[in-house]
């Protein structure tokens, strides 16, 4: 996609800001150097991206009539943002069937997955293969959630310490 001019950037900005100030649990704040953040209020994640990789800004409605906007990006990225979340497209990875998963997922859904497996490593019948799908999904997750300008440092600490604790206490 080709760069807008800043006026076109600036108008999507304005878009941007006055969808997230009539949402219930997002915030927006743009910074001096020209990025935007947008703070989930239920998982205290933050999204952060550059106002000049803006492609579009388009009004949206759910199956239920609730309204969300779709954000796209110079790079082909996309994200919707919801009443309280910021949903994106998980990433594809080799091992898993993407058509098993949401097309759209979001911060959130990380600690489900990662509960998911804590469950199934303690479980008496711990099942390796149920195991190996579900970290290919969080990995799914995380990095489609990092691809779109969140920064997961500490999610991706999370599994590591879980499989090294596990092992460890086998």
């Amino acid at each position: 996609m080709n760069k807008l001019k800043p006026e076109n950037v600036q108008n999507l900005i304005e878009k941007i800001k006055l969808f997230v100030s009539h949402s219930s649990g997002l915030a927006c704040s743009i910074s001096d150097e020209g990025f935007v953040d947008i703070h989930q209020k239920t998982d205290e994640r933050v999204i952060k991206f550059k106002c000049e990789d803006l492609g579009d800004v388009l009004s949206r409605e759910d199956k239920e009539g609730k309204s969300f906007i779709q954000v796209n990006f110079t790079t082909g990225r996309k994200i919707l943002l919801t009443d309280t979340l910021v949903g994106f497209k998980p990433e594809p990875r080799s091992s898993l069937d993407l058509s098993r998963l949401p097309r759209v997922v979001t911060t959130p859904d990380l600690l489900s997955v990662f509960e998911a497996i804590e469950e199934v490593m303690s479980s008496d019948s711990k099942n390796n293969e149920e195991i190996t799908i579900l970290k290919e999904v969080y990995h799914s997750i995380l990095i489609g959630a990092e691809a779109v300008g969140f920064d997961l440092k500490s999610e991706r600490v999370w599994l590591s310490r879980l499989l090294t604790s596990n092992r460890a206490s086998a």
